[in-house]
């Protein structure tokens, strides 16, 4: 065999062995940059709370404080509710000669119904929700006809103050069935607050009310 012909089968042969490391070489390198993005994500799957997907379940959590539709409900029956005991306790306010104590029990009922309307009517509008229920309502315990209310505005001041009292004690009985609704199935911090304030301040009410008759 010639000189020539030796060198030829060299070249040859280092071109083959070139040709079988470079696969070589690449699949370790493939290997240290799947080595390197696994640090960069944290070495694990265990999820330590730096990965893309730990924030996944805050993101889609409800507001913890939004209304459910027991909240809705509530602030929807309530408001109503509340909206007639300011009209009975106008219409007694205006006869002349009404039992102070009455006048005193009608007064408080004021002062304290129509700022809770007006958070009521507030929390609705925070929870996107109409002030109204759709399709006419629930029944409300409690409600006076519009014949109740006729009797009531063209009563006398005396007889008046009898039938405010008792059309309150069953308007208030009404409204603490409701609050305590509320207490049981709703979970909005502030309206479950009310629904206790309720509860607490015209069960009072109803007591008195219920002496100021017997008396």
């Amino acid at each position: 065999m010639s000189a020539g012909s030796g060198t030829r089968i060299g070249a040859t042969a280092r071109r083959r062995g070139v040709a079988r490391t470079l696969p070589a070489v690449a699949l370790g390198v493939a290997g240290l940059l799947a080595l390197a993005g696994c640090a960069a994500n944290g070495g694990d799957s265990s999820g330590d709370g730096h990965d893309g997907h730990s924030m996944t379940g805050a993101e889609t959590e409800a507001p913890a404080n939004a209304g459910t539709a027991a909240d809705v409900m509530f602030a929807q029956m309530m408001i109503p509710h509340h909206e007639q005991a300011l009209e009975m306790s106008g219409i007694v306010l205006a006869k002349d000669g009404l039992d102070p104590e009455v006048a005193a029990l009608a007064e408080e009922i004021q002062a304290a119904q129509g700022p809770e309307i007006a958070q009521l009517e507030a929390w609705l509008d925070e929870w996107d929700a109409p002030r109204e229920m759709p399709g006419g309502g629930h029944e409300m315990s409690g409600m006076l006809s519009d014949d109740e209310l006729t009797a009531l505005e063209s009563a006398d001041a005396a007889t008046a103050s009898r039938l405010f009292l008792e059309q309150m004690i069953e308007h208030h009985e009404g409204a603490v069935e409701m609050a305590e609704e509320e207490i049981a199935s709703g979970s909005h911090e502030g309206a479950i607050e009310m629904a206790e304030a309720i509860v607490a301040t015209q069960t009072a009410e109803i007591e008195r009310m219920q002496a100021l008759l017997e008396g």
